[in-house]
């Protein structure tokens, strides 16, 4: 098949929403974004041997304040930057010891380049965000659709994602 015609096909198949993915769960099985419909979604490109690591005290806490308020915050674990453990069971191990997470976590997954995972290239495709480093945000809106993208030195906890955050709690699910 020609080149164009390949990216027009690839594009043609691109979902139009973020609820159309799944991830592998780090507790095995899957996590299927459809089942967060209607809830905004915080994804966020994670690493346990990063300077940004103890972002992970800012995103368990955004996970318990705004949970019950419908925020999803799921951490994706990645060793595209070469700095996440070797296995899945030691950066849940990690996380849990270290941070005491209990966020969703998917297994350890590409998050840019030819293997990225169909997310991050959906969020490619629709805002031309790609992950520079660990860390890097998306926060997607009930309706499934991007709302802001954020880079590895934007706090969690900074009102820059925490405003987006509460304006789209507000609105009417």
């Amino acid at each position: 098949m020609p080149r164009i015609f390949a990216a027009i096909a690839a594009a043609l198949a691109m979902p139009g929403t973020a609820l159309a993915f799944s991830f592998a769960n780090i507790d095995g099985g899957e996590l299927d974004t459809g089942a967060w419909a209607g809830r905004p979604m915080l994804v966020v490109n994670t690493a346990s041997r990063c300077g940004y690591t103890p972002q992970y005290e800012g995103l368990q806490d955004l996970h318990e304040r705004y949970g019950e308020d419908g925020l999803v915050v799921l951490a994706v674990p990645s060793d595209d930057f070469r700095q996440e453990l070797d296995s899945a069971s030691e950066v849940k191990e990690f996380c849990a010891v270290v941070f005491g997470l209990t966020l969703p976590m998917a297994d350890i997954t590409h998050v840019k380049g030819d293997a990225a995972h169909p997310f991050y290239r959906w969020v490619e495709d629709q805002t031309g965000f790609v992950p520079q480093w660990n860390f890097n945000k998306v926060l997607v809106g009930r309706d499934g659709r991007v709302i802001a993208t954020w880079g590895s030195r934007t706090e969690p906890l900074s009102p820059e994602i925490t405003g987006p955050i509460e304006a789209e709690l507000a609105k009417d699910g």
